[in-house]
């Protein structure tokens, strides 16, 4: 129970941002090859940044 306290603030920021790159996708990616997997990540992630920056950008000065 001390371990899930100590990790429960950094799980529950994260564990969002996985939700949202399995809605962009699923879990599974159509890619042969780990180097294509990790691109296919890794714009997966830009995508997501970008989407989120956006909206932060439309709270205002406030939001950062």
């Amino acid at each position: 129970e001390r371990r899930n306290k100590r990790i429960a603030k950094t799980r529950a920021r994260v564990e969002h941002v996985f939700a949202s790159l399995e809605q962009m996708g699923g879990k599974a990616l159509r890619s042969i090859g780990l180097a294509r997997a990790t691109l296919h990540l890794n714009w997966k992630a830009a995508t997501y940044n970008l989407r989120r920056l956006c909206s932060l950008k439309d709270m205002g000065p406030a939001a950062f």
